[in-house]
């Protein structure tokens, strides 16, 4: 499984999350081209979510579905790792 990175904020969430979309825009500095992770997930019903993930300055962001919680499997738990990790390098940058 690979993790889905995603070139601008404006394309990090899909339409269904569209009002998380918004969140993006009332971060200080936020710009279009930077890296921003998307890792699909469920929720404790098994419906489709996502978690995103983000560098703000030098601050990692995580993204989780509005007003629920992520449930992530052993595969989806590793493209979360390897999405932090990559944020975590770039954010000391």
């Amino acid at each position: 499984m690979t993790v889905e990175l995603v070139r601008t904020a404006s394309t990090a969430v899909p339409e269904a999350h569209a009002a998380q979309r918004d969140d993006f825009a009332d971060l200080p500095g936020s710009a279009l081209g930077r890296q921003v992770w998307r890792i699909n997930c469920g929720d404790v019903v098994n419906r489709e979510r996502c978690l995103t993930v983000l560098v703000e300055r030098n601050r990692v962001v995580l993204v989780g579905p509005p007003g629920e919680t992520a449930v992530l499997n052993a595969g989806q738990l590793g493209q979360l790792r390897i999405a932090l990790r990559e944020a975590a390098e770039q954010a000391e940058r």
